[in-house]
């Protein structure tokens, strides 16, 4: 049960972070990239995981989260400009 707490808190963390990084402006708020956030972090730290090349957990995992979310957020920029 930690391990899934201890995830969402860093997909939270790596969210903001990548709404940092990644350039441009979306237009979306904060719950929206927290989502986005924790999606990518679930996404990298059980794939990653599920793949061997770290264990949750590892600072490896949390580069992962970020690059995830970054991942999501272009994704979810490219979607909602085909749709405008």
């Amino acid at each position: 049960m930690m391990s899934i707490l201890g995830t969402l808190f860093i997909g939270l963390i790596a969210g903001f972070i990548a709404r940092a990084i990644k350039p441009g402006d979306d237009g979306m708020g904060w719950i929206m990239t927290a989502v986005l956030g924790v999606a990518g972090s679930f996404v990298a730290s059980y794939g990653g995981a599920a793949l061997g090349l770290y264990s949750p957990g590892q600072p490896a995992s949390f580069i992962g989260s970020v690059v995830g979310a970054v991942l999501l957020l272009v994704a979810y920029g490219f979607l909602k400009k085909k749709q405008a």
